[in-house]
């Protein structure tokens, strides 16, 4: 079963650069999923500047560009999993966030073909 784990990022705040010791210590955690069949694919996500927002309303598109100013949560980077099932995905996502020393990661299942 597939799972998204994201981590959520504020723009109004600067993002340190990771030590070489958390670079080192990411580098052996995604071997060790990605070996284990776990990491799919991941990745970061851009800010809102570089980004558009597409609406269709009453058959009318409207495209605004970015920065999303009132946006509260952004994703900040992913994860697609390979799992068992959501306690694995768990499990997974724990180690991530213990390697990264604090924050958040949200995980929800992914529906459609694997």
């Amino acid at each position: 079963m597939r799972f998204l784990g994201y981590t959520l990022g504020d723009e109004s705040a600067p993002t340190p650069a990771p030590t070489p010791e958390l670079m080192e210590a990411m580098g052996r955690f995604m071997e060790e999923a990605t070996t284990a069949g776990v990491i799919v694919a991941t990745g970061g996500i851009a800010p809102t500047s570089m980004g558009a927002r597409i609406t269709l309303s009453d058959g009318k598109y409207t495209v605004i560009d970015g920065p999303f100013t009132e946006a509260k949560e952004l994703i900040g980077g992913w994860a697609l999993l390979e799992c068992r099932d959501l306690e694995e995905a768990i499990e997974w996502s724990k180690r991530f966030v213990g390697v990264l020393g604090e924050g958040e990661v949200r995980v929800r299942p992914v529906f459609g073909p694997t």
